[in-house]
Parts: C-alpha cells; structure tokens; sequence
C-alpha cells in the first residue's frame, strides 16, 4: 500500500516544489522588469525546506502494515495543503513587471492561514507514527510546533513590514535548530 500512496504525494509535493522553482526561475528571468522582495524570496526557501521535509517524513509509513482510508485520505489532503500553501507563493503565470512584495501582501492572510494549517495537520501524522511506533517523536518536537504556529499566527494577523521581514528569518532558525537539535540527540542515542 505505501509504495501506491508514495506515488500520490510524491506527485502532489513534487508539483508544491515545481510551482515555487519555477516561479523562482521566472523571477530570475524577468529580473529587470519585476520587483523581488527578500523575505518573499526567503519564503520560498522555507516552503521547499518544509515541503521536503515533509516528503522525508512519510518515508516512515512505509512500515504500516495496515493503512486505513481515513489516513490515505488524511495524509494526501496534508500533502495537498502543502501544494496550496506553496502555490500562494507565485501567480499561475509571472508576469512582466510583478511587484513581489504586492504580491506577497495581497495573499499574506491565505499564506499565513495555509502555514498554520500545513503544522496543525503535522501534529496528528507526528503523534500517529509515534503511538503506532514507526518513528519516535522527537522531544523537542511540541516546542518547535507550537513555534511555527505562532510565527503563522503573527504573519496572519500583522501588516507590519518589519515583522514580516523577521518571520522568514524566524521560521528557518526553528527549522534549523530542530533538525539540528533532533540530529545531535540521533547521534549521542546511537553511541550509547
């Protein structure tokens, strides 16, 4: 079953990343007519790091023997709020002339709702593969969680130009500082 399942949300995180790489591409391209902005740029990085590791993440259901429809359906609606969430990125098509920041601004409710969204529903698929005993939750994990809420939360509820230009910078040091923290607990476990 998780080699059918693998398909569907490789495709569905597979087309999150090739929205935000093309887009990234088309910006590259249009470089002298259209305006980038940083922390949207610094955005995008944040949603392929997030993306992938969520694409990492499902490699442990690989050991599920018995899969459900409800969670067939619950992680693939997971892989699609991905998929939207990176999509509020760029338009269908950049055009000519784009100010990035504008753009950014005009969907900032509907990015920020979607990133809240996107970490409420790793919750359940964190806890789920936990208590079915396919990867253990990492200690650190209801800190960092709880943190990528809020800095969705902020981002959803302020316009301020200077909060949004530290959110980006905020979301990837709990990133980071996860995968580094749940790194180093990985190695010292293994050397006992």
């Amino acid at each position: 079953m998780f080699d059918y399942f693998g398909v569907l949300v490789s495709v569905i995180f597979g087309l999150a990343l090739t929205h935000i790489l093309r887009g990234l591409g088309k910006l590259l391209q249009l470089r002298s007519q259209c305006r980038a902005y940083v922390p949207h740029l610094l955005w995008c990085f944040n949603v392929v790091l997030t993306v992938l590791g969520a694409w990492w993440g499902m490699f442990w259901w690989r050991n599920l023997a018995d899969w459900t429809f409800d969670w067939f359906v619950f992680l693939s609606l997971y892989a699609i709020a991905q998929f939207v969430w990176a999509y509020m990125l760029f338009p269908p098509e950049l055009s000519e002339h784009m100010d990035c920041r504008s753009f950014f601004f005009d969907n900032r409710r509907w990015f920020f709702g979607l990133a809240i969204i996107v970490s409420l529903m790793d919750i359940p698929e964190v806890l789920v593969k936990a208590r079915l005993g396919l990867r253990p939750m990492p200690a650190q994990y209801p800190l960092v969680i709880s943190a990528l809420i809020g800095i969705g939360f902020v981002g959803l509820l302020s316009s301020n130009r200077r909060v949004h230009a530290a959110l980006p910078i905020a979301w990837f040091a709990v990133l980071y500082g996860y995968e580094l923290l749940s790194a180093i607990h990985r190695i010292v476990s293994t050397a006992h």
